[in-house]
């Protein structure tokens, strides 16, 4: 079915669409950035390009033609508890009425969009009350149900999703539904997320998820290289920052939700070190850069100065750079080191493919990157409903 992709940022709804066999005919994004990375990682050429969405007249939609499928993450600042909540009186939550006047001129067969939790209960139920009302009166019947993320992806992030159907089109319900079993039970086997070997050849030096199992142990290399494993951090450069009054994700436990203004981490357990050479390398894991050490023979060790919450000392190992946090101190206790996610990291925990994140980072700026891949939609949940579009 043809689709057209309106707030589409990235593109994750376009990556869930295609590769549930639907084709795009059409983005709207008014984020210079978003919609550098956007026309970067897809092909669009000769597919109708719109920015502002209030700014495109009901001609100019007309001129869209035939659609099948109207996808849309409205913006959820509005409705959302990291936000105001003031919803349709904030302008961003009057956005979700341009869908509504697309849908109304090209009556698409489906609507589907995307929203955070917190629609659901704003203003005690009112907002998504008026949004039913009006697909109704639109002539649609909408279903919703709330996914989450961590049943895809390791990260966890509740977002709701609403399909309408279009009255006399032949359509069939989507909600609610199991997700398949896969074929091998991924949980039996050893999920190896890199390497901290320059060659990254090496098995003492592999990094291993947690919600896998480990590899096998050895006496000998247990002693030189314990097993690495990570576990997810909320904001790693504001120790006082807390999220449901935790600030570290326990063994087997999701990602928190990715969002533009947080910094993500993760705890590496036994440490991420460099080799004996004295020349800095980047090629320790897909996208990271080696922890620094001090390498003189005389005990030489890497100072700090107080800042904020950090408050200076010396280290044989410096804290995790970023070009904010003036090196803050992020070592935690003997074999615990902080650092931030990568922008690549984010991106994954979305469910986006290398290759365009690769894409991506050549037009945009890591601050970009990390903004964009919060503001996204979850890829795979998103081929998961769409697959279900017939």
């Amino acid at each position: 079915m043809k689709f057209l992709d309106l707030f589409s940022g990235i593109g994750g709804y376009r990556l869930g669409m295609e590769e549930a066999g639907h084709e795009c005919v059409g983005f709207c994004e008014k984020d210079k950035f978003a919609r550098a990375s956007y026309k970067a990682i897809h092909n669009t050429e000769g597919e109708v390009e719109m920015h502002d969405i209030t700014s495109i007249s009901d001609e100019f939609i007309r001129g869209i033609g035939s659609v099948d499928v109207i996808c849309g993450g409205f913006p959820c600042q509005a409705f959302s508890v990291a936000g105001k909540r003031r919803g349709f009186e904030d302008t961003r939550g009057t956005l979700f009425f341009e869908i509504a006047r697309f849908a109304s001129i090209l009556r698409s067969k489906y609507l589907f969009l995307e929203n955070v939790k917190g629609l659901l209960n704003h203003e005690g139920g009112a907002t998504f009350e008026t949004i039913l009302r009006t697909l109704d009166e639109l002539g649609y019947d909408a279903e919703w149900c709330v996914l989450n993320s961590k049943d895809y992806v390791p990260q966890n992030r509740e977002r709701v999703f609403i399909v309408g159907h279009l009255r006399g089109e032949r359509t069939e319900q989507v909600f609610p539904f199991r997700r398949n079993d896969r074929a091998i039970d991924q949980k039996y086997r050893i999920k190896k997320i890199g390497n901290i070997r320059k060659k990254g050849k090496s098995q003492s030096g592999d990094v291993v998820s947690i919600d896998g199992i480990a590899p096998t142990m050895c006496s000998t290399t247990l002693q030189k290289d314990p097993t690495k494993i990570a576990i997810p951090v909320l904001t790693p450069d504001r120790i006082e920052k807390r999220q449901n009054g935790r600030r570290f994700k326990s063994d087997g436990e999701e990602m928190f939700t990715l969002t533009a203004q947080d910094r993500h981490g993760v705890m590496t357990v036994g440490g991420i070190y460099t080799n004996d050479s004295k020349e800095f390398s980047r090629g320790v894991l897909p996208g990271l850069s080696r922890t620094l050490k001090a390498q003189s023979h005389d005990a030489a060790v890497l100072l700090q100065k107080p800042r904020g919450y950090n408050k200076g000392g010396k280290h044989e190992i410096a804290p995790t750079l970023s070009a904010n946090s003036w090196h803050e101190n992020n070592i935690l206790q003997d074999g615990y080191v902080i650092r931030k996610l990568t922008p690549r990291e984010c991106w994954r925990l979305q469910g986006f493919p290398n290759w365009a994140f690769d894409r991506a980072k050549k037009v945009n700026s890591d601050s970009q990157l990390y903004k964009q891949a919060g503001n996204s939609v979850t890829v795979p949940v998103i081929y998961d409903i769409a697959r279900r579009l017939v």
